[in-house]
């Protein structure tokens, strides 16, 4: 039976529906139907979407946890009777027996097909012999059996009295039961996720950025966190934003929807602060100051919860005070709010309680303070208003709704404030089911200079230029070292409390690193090592004997290379080997005969990597080989390299399948129509496309961009779905001024993959004629110069606001089309630094989102939330370069390696990593990442427990400081497995010729290597060096050399380097 129904369920509600209809004489909730000798429920055809939820289909949810259309009950005193179709009377079958006391009698229609029954007549007839019959006043229905029924009806001679039960009907399903209780709970959660981690977040990110996007944008993108979609192009429900929540482990995703589409409102709205729950969110432009408005509410298994809440930019004294009266009240209507509480006395004690505290605002205080929830999203019987009498009772579900409208700010602009949260009612008091985001910090923006602390990070400016390592600057003036104690103490006291913060934030780093590993994975492992994509593969030669050549019936040796596969006679059989199941082949000379050997794939045999190759049934019995005698040599030739070179050509397919199995093919571009799409003129692409390389143009498309060569013979189509991030980077210091687009995933252009794709021009001015310039004949000197280098800056400023325009409208275009922000990244020059990812030394540039290098292939964008730790390498006194190592939150991945970075560029590097929130390390040598990878991802689990990260150290030297004998409690500690010295470094030695400058030879013979030592232990070297030197020379037996050695050292100390030449001697 596809629909199971909760008969025990619909036992106790039912129970609860007959208890209130006997004591109706004796409780005000249910005094409507004292008199009534039935209840009437009729649904009709289903209700469209735009519709609120009707009160009867709510109780049919309630009693049966489905909603049954074309359904009429009738609950009598002893019996109650179901008229509807043959298909539901199957399902409604199931709770025949299950409601006690009470009979339950379910008439079916006929089937369509078949001659019409008695049934809706004999539902009449019973219907007729009522007196008093309570129904719905208040809802119309449609479609043919409501017709039917109301003409029978009409044609009554005597009718029922009727009376409304709407308000009875909610007295029924208001106090929620321990199942309706856990659904309302996690109904809260995702609505408290979705604020916390996706709604404010994003507010705040628009805020800051000032986004042009719409509000009705917003809320589609909101809409989106459940998925967005339909077939084939169906997303589901964001986990980045919903795997934050507690508790949403095991959610049914497809009983999760949106009570009403969510509502964004701030000043440039042209509906204005409308605080009611039927306004639509307008196509203006979310205004960047001023008071926004929030409010959006989720169902789970039909239970809705509901919450609102107010940002204001740059608050003005009034609004703060204002808004944390609401927080107050908030505060002071829960401990109010408890059991046998009415509804008026809570309006009255709200409206007091905003008297008391500024008489100004009572009349601008909301007309309610809230209404109940459950399956009706407001529930009109338990408004919390002046005129309602009811009585709350616990365990019922509230949404509490505070709020000024129609207040005027200093400008004369009216704004609104509202707080709104769901609630359960208490014994005492009652408590919250909605959290986050409601304190002054996480919702008022100051921008004010005197409140820049209390104001969330907006920016992202340059950190402080500092020295390396900390070392204060050193002043030289001839031979001699000039000493200021008073402004190195400033230094140094300014550079400790930097220091100490950086440590500080680097150890919370760690530490959530630690927990959030620990709760990744399971306990038991989780890991993979890698393999989990690999499996058997079944190769079949033929589909059958009929299939094979007509050369097997000479039973020879014979390669088939149009079936990939080598057919070998066995005992007077042909037998065939696909071409994968062979490992290689053999030819050997026996005095006349030659000897041919063919080697299978067989599990055990130590082949290096491919030692993993699946098998079906390793435990089989494998053939490793077989070899044929033969006195033809030059026919065994051929054959080898028959087999040779098929083989190569299998392998050469099998590396082709694996480097495009990323490759997606995209949906068909969808072009605009109606008018031309917008375009950028002489623009190149990069990966170029094959022919002779011209400029063509770039269009933007409803769901996509298209670049189109010149002679129209070639294109590129790139859908908006598919882009990561999009960059726009200026000519400013560049010949080039580049639109980039990183994909999700990869795209074929020629016969190449690509993740990246490039749109440039050229910033030369070689398209400018400067020829036949008349000024020329009667300027003579720097004029023409200046003015030509004017132009230049007015030509490079034009073409940075035309291209940055153009990559502004790809960003607006794919958050309308996707429902998601795309934003528009432009890398920060003033942070970037010199390395080497590749093979070559490069300029990388940090970006609000990303690492990127895009000035030349081969490009570089590294995502920053994809990287679990940065690891520095060869952080050595005396060593001009450093090394950079992200390993990224997906262990499968190979860490990426930038080498070579200047060591004057440390801070800069640890504070941007800092100021990112990015965990680091420092460590004297390189890691050998390959093997300790291997491991994490065998068990990580078991690596997060026994300590994680905390075997690389932290993020000072101090802390990544390692000896052989000391004691650690990550099995982790660096050996001569994992350590690989600068010199006999893999990684490093292709870099040696294009990297800029030496690393480990730098040590040798350089002049400036004591640049990051104080001059304490300068002093002490020196004196150390002295001492040494006086020690030789007493016992050298050459007076004559002694003397000498007396120059020597008397002319080093004189050029104030006593340490740089001893090194270099003894080395």
């Amino acid at each position: 039976m596809l629909v199971e129904l909760n008969k025990a369920l619909f036992n106790s509600r039912i129970q609860r529906i007959y208890d209130g209809w006997n004591s109706a004489r004796n409780d005000d909730d249910y005094s409507s139907i004292a008199d009534a000798d039935a209840i009437l429920l009729v649904a009709g055809d289903p209700a469209s979407e735009d519709e609120p939820m009707r009160k009867g289909t709510c109780l049919q949810q309630w009693l049966l946890g489905y909603e049954f259309p074309s359904t009429l009950f009738l609950f009598q005193k002893d019996r109650i009777s179901i008229l509807c179709s043959a298909s539901k009377a199957k399902i409604l079958s199931q709770i025949e027996h299950s409601a006690g006391s009470v009979k339950i009698e379910i008439l079916a229609q006929a089937k369509g097909k078949d001659a019409p029954n008695d049934s809706l007549s004999k539902f009449v007839e019973v219907y007729a012999s009522q007196t008093c019959v309570g129904t719905l006043t208040k809802e119309s229905h449609s479609g043919k059996l409501v017709g039917d029924w109301e003409a029978l009806v009409k044609g009554l001679e005597s009718k029922p009295e009727i009376v409304d039960i709407g308000p009875v009907v909610s007295s029924f399903m208001a106090v929620k039961d321990s199942e309706e209780l856990k659904n309302v709970q996690v109904a809260a959660a995702l609505t408290s996720t979705l604020l916390k981690h996706h709604v404010a977040p994003k507010l705040e990110a628009i805020l800051d950025k000032e986004s042009k996007i719409t509000h009705d944008m917003l809320a589609a993108q909101i809409e989106a966190r459940l998925g967005s979609g339909e077939g084939s192009t169906a997303k589901g429900p964001d986990m980045r934003v919903w795997s934050k929540g507690k508790g949403l482990d095991e959610i049914d995703w497809q009983l999760v929807e949106f009570c009403y589409p969510p509502i964004i409102i701030s000043r440039s709205s042209k509906s204005g602060y409308d605080l009611r729950y039927t306004v639509e969110s307008s196509e203006d432009n979310i205004a960047h100051k001023g008071v926004l408005l929030v409010a959006f509410g989720l169902r789970y298994k039909s239970y809705c919860a509901n919450v609102g809440r107010t940002f204001i930019v740059d608050p003005n004294p009034d609004q703060e005070k204002q808004y944390n009266i609401l927080l107050n009240l908030q505060s002071e209507l829960l401990s109010f709010i408890k059991n046998d509480i009415s509804a008026r006395d809570v309006y009255q004690h709200a409206s007091s309680f905003v008297k008391s505290k500024d008489p100004e605002l009572e009349k601008h205080f909301v007309k309610n303070v809230g209404f109940g929830m459950g399956i009706e999203f407001r529930d009109s019987a338990y408004v919390l208003s002046a005129k309602n009498g009811r009585s709350l009772k616990t365990d019922m579900i509230f949404n509490l709704g505070l709020g000024f409208s129609d207040l005027v700010d200093s400008t004369g602009k009216k704004y609104s404030l509202h707080l709104v949260d769901t609630i359960r009612v208490g014994t005492n008091k009652s408590v919250l089911l909605t959290e986050g985001t409601r304190l002054t910090k996480d919702t008022l923006f100051f921008l004010t200079p005197e409140s820049d602390e209390e104001k969330p990070q907006k920016e992202r400016k340059p950190p402080a230029t500092s020295r390396m390592n900390g070392s204060p600057q050193k002043k030289t003036a001839g031979t001699k070292v000039l000493r200021n104690q008073t402004r190195r103490a400033v230094q140094d006291e300014v550079h400790t409390s930097a220091a100490a913060r950086l440590t500080e934030h680097q150890r919370e780093l760690h530490e959530k690193l630690q927990t959030e590993g620990i709760h990744r994975y399971v306990e038991g492992g989780g890991g993979s090592g890698g393999k989990e994509g690999k499996g058997w593969k079944r190769f079949q030669s033929y589909k059958g004997e009929a299939a094979l050549p007509n050369e097997v019936d000479r039973l020879r040796i014979f390669i088939d290379r149009k079936a990939q596969t080598v057919i070998l006679p066995i005992h007077g059989s042909a037998v065939p080997f696909h071409i994968n199941t062979i490992k290689n082949a053999s030819k050997s000379d026996e005095g006349d005969s030659t000897i041919l050997r063919i080697n299978f794939q067989t599990p055990g045999q130590l082949a290096g990597k491919k030692e993993d190759t699946p098998f079906e049934d390793p435990d089989a019995t494998f053939i490793r080989s077989i070899s044929y005698r033969s006195p033809d040599g030059h026919r065994f030739d051929s054959i080898c390299k028959q087999i040779t070179d098929l083989k190569k050509e299998a392998n050469k397919r099998e590396q082709q399948k694996k480097e495009m199995a990323d490759v997606v093919e995209q949906g068909n571009l969808v072009e605009v129509k109606g008018h031309r799409p917008v375009k950028m003129a002489e623009a190149f692409v990069r990966p170029a496309l094959d022919g002779k390389r011209l400029p063509g143009e770039v269009e933007i498309h409803q769901n996509g961009v298209r670049y189109q060569s010149p002679l129209g013979s070639q294109k590129i189509d790139i859908l908006f779905s598919n882009i990561k991030h999009l960059f726009f980077q200026p000519c400013d210091h560049e010949l080039l001024v580049i639109v980039h687009l990183h994909l999700k995933s990869p795209i074929m252009i020629g016969k190449k993959k690509a993740f990246d794709v490039q749109f440039v021009r050229e910033a030369s001015d070689v398209q400018f004629d400067e020829t036949g310039n008349r000024k020329r004949k009667h300027r003579y000197g720097d004029e023409d110069e200046i003015e030509m280098e004017q132009q230049e800056r007015k030509r490079r400023a034009m073409l940075n606001k035309e291209i940055k325009a153009f990559a502004e409208k790809i960003a607006e275009a794919a958050s309308a089309s996707n429902g998601d922000t795309l934003d528009l990244d432009i890398p920060f020059r003033e942070l970037s630094f010199e390395g080497v990812p590749f093979r070559t030394s490069a300029r990388l540039q940090p970006t609000t989102e990303c690492l990127v290098h895009l000035t030349d292939p081969p490009f570089l964008v590294v995502t920053l939330a994809d990287i679990e730790i940065a690891s520095l390498e060869r952080v050595q006194y005396g060593l001009k370069q450093f090394d950079l190592v992200f390993v990224f939150k997906d262990f499968t991945k190979t860490p990426l390696h930038i080498n070579s970075i200047q060591s004057s560029q440390m801070d800069d590097v640890k504070n941007w990593l800092d100021s990112v929130d990015i965990a680091m390390s420092e460590g004297p040598v390189n890691l050998n990442w390959g093997p300790i990878m291997k491991h994490i991802n065998e068990n990580p689990y078991e690596f997060f427990q026994g300590g994680g990260w905390s075997f690389l150290g932290g993020a000072n030297g101090a802390e990544s400081d390692r000896s052989d004998d000391s004691d650690s409690e990550s099995e982790f500690e660096a050996d001569d497995d994992d350590v690989v010295e600068t010199e006999s470094s893999d990684d490093e030695s292709e870099f040696d010729d294009s990297a800029s400058g030496s690393d480990s030879d730098s040590e040798a013979g350089d002049d400036d290597e004591s640049e990051g030592e104080d001059w304490d232990e300068l002093e002490r070297k020196a004196a150390k060096s002295d001492a040494k030197r006086a020690e030789a020379a007493k016992k050298a037996r050459d007076s004559d050399d002694s003397d000498d050695d007396r120059r020597k050292k008397s002319k080093s100390k004189a050029n104030g380097k006593p340490n740089g030449k001893s090194k270099s001697k003894n080395r």
